[in-house]
């Protein structure tokens, strides 16, 4: 990591719960930890005492110029607005998968770590296995043949979770080792899950990826099993491997190199006993850590960098979505006769007054006031409120445990990630009535506003930005301009596509060209 006179740089650990505390354990080993933060005071203070470092609030440690980066355990809700604000204050940051809980989240983390010019690294511990590097160094080098089809089982009875469903909270880890195998994006993604404990968090699900070249992968993860399994299957058409993480190390990884003969025009396979790879043992965990800070010390790009956290983040984007498509398919929800064609959960509740176009879903625990007007094919998620006097435009989607406040009005093709906020008065009060002191705030077509982003009232978004996970916006904000930190200032430029420009001002998604004006707005080039 670095040499026997030089000090690793120092990193502070935020979340110190289930995982967290094992992230204190090794950073505290590695002799980089500075301090810690968690929500709960009575654990911060308690993991504080163990490991002999400071329990601090989370600006604190932002604002320690000795402190060169945080690593972020904390709920998965909460990664991207910490990992933003964190790049704001100029810190490396180490943020545990997920990433983020949506592309649009994970695009405004990636442009403030560039912005900021820092490290960002993803937890996808198993790239730091022994067992797995092994593994992908024998596929690399041809061992296993051509690969041609993986799958990856991670059950356990536990640990359940009501923030997130089994797929994001135990595939990740197989996903970004079926990327890292395969060295390709799935070219499709389907996925089925089943909800046994909650009404719409899956406690199992299956994901079915599909790769250029005719590979095939599936990933089976489930918290309602009777027994504890985490083993990835690799099968070539010389070999086949099996990385067992439940065996001994001496077991950990083993080669099959079983072959299929063809006589008389039949398949006919040849089993071969089972070969041991040996392997150099160590804790993964320790392993990743270290990897950080040697990261920040050297500046060298990390294994699970931005990039490889937004590859794994699409896949299960494209699986969640995929899951609720079948799941509407199999009719869960409620055809409302006041909208036809719209879908309301028995749970949520529309008030009179309201008008829902067709192909809109209102999700559980949601609340519709008086007097709002909400396009085609919107969705709300659960337990937002919406309303009173608001016009949703089509084609928006309102995460989870967002409200939409009278004033706010959003043109079609918003987005608005989990629990970002809306005011509505600049100086309010709880005993001074401010209903006449309502100020608008329009948001524009195609705006994208990440995660826990808090939204001034009386400013004006444009068309096409994106304002970044956890920002604060105290201003107008011009069409298609990137917006991050607290407050928020613009950091860029994004294309229709919602796709960050480079110097040349080209979307590399689609091709289209933009110019700066000599008002200082962005306009594409059509001519």
């Amino acid at each position: 990591m670095t040499s026997s006179d030089t000090q690793p740089p120092r990193v502070a650990v935020v979340g110190c719960g289930h995982w967290g505390r094992n992230h204190v354990r090794n950073f505290h080993a590695l002799g980089a930890l500075a301090a810690v933060a968690d929500a709960d005071a009575a654990l911060a203070r308690s993991m504080a005492e163990t490991y002999g470092v400071p329990a601090r609030d989370y600006g604190e440690i932002l604002a320690d110029p000795a402190i060169a980066g945080v690593v972020i355990a904390a709920p998965a809700e909460a990664h991207a607005a910490l990992a933003v604000q964190a790049f704001t204050a100029d810190k490396h940051v180490f943020v545990e998968k997920p990433l983020a809980l949506t592309v649009a989240e994970a695009e405004g983390v990636l442009a403030a770590a560039e912005a900021a010019g820092r490290i960002l690294m993803v937890g996808h511990l198993l790239q730091y296995h022994p067992a797995f590097l092994k593994l992908k160094a024998l596929v690399a080098e041809g061992a296993l043949g051509r690969l041609q089809y993986l799958y990856s089982n991670r059950l356990n009875l536990g640990k359940i979770r009501r923030e997130e469903n089994a797929l994001w909270s135990f595939a990740p880890h197989d996903i970004s080792m079926i990327l890292a195998l395969v060295g390709a994006e799935p070219t499709a993604v389907r996925a089925e899950g089943g909800s046994y404990l909650h009404e719409v968090i899956a406690d199992v699900t299956t994901t079915h990826l599909s790769f250029p070249g005719g590979v095939q992968a599936h990933v089976f993860v489930s918290w309602l099993h009777p027994f504890k399994e985490q083993k990835l299957v690799a099968v070539g058409d010389r070999a086949m491997a099996v990385f067992n993480d439940g065996e001994p190390w001496d077991r950990k990884l083993l080669i099959y190199p079983h072959r299929i003969d063809w006589k008389d025009g039949i398949p006919t396979p040849e089993k071969a006993e089972a070969e041991a790879v040996a392997l150099i043992e160590g804790e993964p965990l320790a392993a990743e850590c270290g990897h950080f800070l040697h990261c920040m010390a050297t500046g060298e790009r990390p294994r699970t960098d931005g990039a490889e956290g937004m590859r794994v983040l699409s896949v299960l984007e494209r699986a969640e979505n995929d899951m609720t498509a079948t799941r509407d398919a199999a009719g869960q929800g409620t055809d409302d006769a006041r909208f036809p064609g719209a879908r309301v959960h028995e749970t949520a509740v529309v008030d009179g007054g309201v008008a829902i176009g067709a192909g809109t879903k209102v999700w559980h625990f949601s609340h519709v006031l008086p007097g709002t007007t909400i396009g085609k094919d919107v969705v709300i998620g659960q337990n937002a409120s919406i309303g009173p006097d608001v016009t949703i435009g089509d084609n928006c989607k309102i995460q989870n445990n967002v409200s939409v406040y009278k004033g706010v009005t959003l043109a079609q093709g918003v987005f608005c990630g989990p629990s970002c906020v809306f005011t509505n008065v600049l100086t309010p009060r709880a005993e001074v009535e401010r209903k006449d002191d309502f100020l608008p705030t329009p948001v524009g077509r195609g705006a994208t506003i990440g995660a826990n982003a808090t939204i001034v009232c009386g400013h004006a978004l444009g068309d096409y930005c994106m304002i970044a996970a956890g920002a604060v916006v105290t201003t107008d904000v011009p069409a298609h301009a990137l917006m991050a930190g607290v407050p928020a200032r613009r950091i860029g430029w994004v294309s229709h596509a919602g796709e960050r420009l480079g110097d040349d001002l080209t979307c590399p998604r689609e091709g289209r060209k933009y110019k700066v004006t000599d008002t200082g707005t962005l306009k594409e080039i059509t001519a």
